[in-house]
């Protein structure tokens, strides 16, 4: 048995041995030295298991979930089912902020998710690197978590932005078989975007969004969907298909995605009247084709006349400055000129430009023209051409009436896809000089003011861009 004194304790013993030699000035820093070790020995705590047996049948479990710090509050309200892991919701979370999903995320119950006292649930690259005790999110449902109104979780994204987003019940019902697995009820406000440093206030978002205010509740239920069941890319032109295939796991699949929304059916066509107003540029060429043939010059050029003819009725050339009397500086003449034989609609022939054998005689049928069109505004051969094309048709069917289109996105996509021009990524000037680009400004009811950018497209050229990426379906 130890005496009161500690006598026999070979521990105490040893450690009045080592202090017997030290001078009293030393002392202090050994205590501090052995209160560190054992700080450092002492056990933590482990993390609570929180989680509850799942429901017997599936809930339609309606929450809110609002942005951290965000003033005004930003907020979404979602209905979602009790049976989707918290993967799963993660990406119904990064639909509803419109987020990209490429930085990393978790989920925390009871408590912030860096405190040391939560139960975490983690993204994959977490689970891999082991810094923190934690579950895969792939393995727990969202129903073993929230089951009454009042339960909830937090979640972090993109940890240097560090987006923390609450997300407590409301309410919770039984779901039936036509439940969706996510769906949006309400919300406010527009989100931060992607990487935009971790601004939440409005005056720092009004500088990097054109309408901080703004909030499309059909919109995002129409993301949701197609997130909740994949996005069907059977369903979209091949050209498209393959560019999404290659786009796999980029940062750009995601905004890919969302603009597949807009393309998930061929929309209705343009009535006549419109049509032919619409098509005008293209008939003229067509007409005049038609008639004996559109004399070209000993090097390959439209006539003067002709190119001042047609530099009325094309509508980009007609604010053009200069005599527009030579092909070669009446450029975007001559850029729907070729654009026309690209889509085999003309053909050279003996100094002449006559119509192909498939645009022979339809110059009075624009609905004929437009079909035309739909078959051949994507070029066959694989190739750069064929990418951009239909990634170009794809933003100018996405893009909301009154925006433009940016060419810039495109190329950066096209980077990610893996094409190169020379050394360097590709550019504006790629995009613009597609011959898609031509027939589609070519589409317009109306003059252009002075000025307007080649990125802005008429409603029917988005239509027509929607047609040829989204054949239309069957009636069965």
């Amino acid at each position: 048995m130890t005496s009161e004194t500690g006598a026999d304790d070979p521990d105490l013993a040893l450690f009045r041995e080592i202090i017997a030699g030290l001078e009293p000035d030393d002392l202090p820093a050994v205590v501090d030295q052995l209160r560190g070790a054992a700080t450092i020995a002492a056990p933590r705590a482990g993390r609570p298991d929180l989680r509850r047996p799942a429901p017997s049948t599936c809930q339609a479990i309606t929450v809110r979930v609002d942005l951290h710090h965000a003033a005004p509050p930003i907020w979404r309200r979602l209905e979602l089912r009790s049976d989707l892991t918290l993967a799963e919701v993660h990406d119904m979370l990064q639909v509803a902020f419109g987020w990209a999903g490429y930085h990393l995320w978790r989920f925390a119950a009871g408590g912030h998710p860096f405190d040391r006292t939560s139960q975490l649930f983690l993204c994959p690259f977490d689970v891999d690197e082991g810094e923190d005790e934690g579950i895969p999110a792939d393995e727990v449902h969202l129903g073993e978590l929230l089951q009454q109104p009042g339960d909830q979780i937090g979640y972090v994204y993109d940890y240097g932005d560090d987006w923390e987003l609450k997300i407590r019940v409301e309410s919770v019902r039984e779901a039936s078989e036509d439940t969706p697995r996510a769906r949006a009820i309400g919300g406010r406000r527009a989100a931060p975007p992607e990487d935009s440093g971790g601004i939440t206030d409005a005056e720092s978002l009004a500088e990097v969004l054109p309408d901080p205010s703004y909030f499309d509740l059909e919109g995002l239920n129409q993301a949701l969907e197609a997130e909740a069941r994949g996005v069907a890319t059977h369903e979209v032109h091949p050209a498209l298909a393959d560019v999404l295939a290659l786009l796999e796991g980029t940062p750009a699949a995601f905004e890919v995605s969302l603009r597949l929304i807009e393309v998930a059916s061929a929309p209705e066509a343009p009535g006549d009247d419109e049509l032919q107003t619409a098509l005008g540029p293209v008939l003229w060429f067509l007409h005049r084709a038609d008639d004996g043939g559109i004399p070209l010059t000993q090097a390959g050029y439209m006539a003067p006349d002709v190119v001042v003819a047609a530099s009325d009725i094309v509508p980009d050339q007609d604010t053009w400055y200069g005599k527009n009397n030579r092909e070669t500086l009446a450029v975007h003449v001559l850029a729907l000129r070729e654009a026309l034989q690209s889509v085999k609609l003309l053909r050279k022939f003996k100094r002449r430009l006559l119509p192909t054998r498939r645009a022979a005689g339809v110059a009075r049928d624009p609905r004929t023209v437009w079909e035309l069109l739909v078959e051949s505004l994507i070029p066959e051969k694989a190739g750069f051409a064929r990418d951009a094309t239909a990634l170009l048709l794809l933003h100018v069917a996405s893009t909301r009436p009154g925006r433009d289109v940016s060419f810039d996105e495109i190329g950066e996509e096209l980077t990610q896809r893996g094409w190169r021009v020379g050394d360097g990524p590709v550019g504006f000037s790629s995009i613009r000089d597609l011959p898609a680009v031509a027939l589609l400004r070519s589409l317009t009811a109306q003059k252009r003011e002075p000025g307007t950018g080649l990125e802005s497209f008429s409603s029917v050229a988005r239509i027509l861009a929607a047609t040829v990426l989204a054949p239309a379906r069957s009636e069965d």
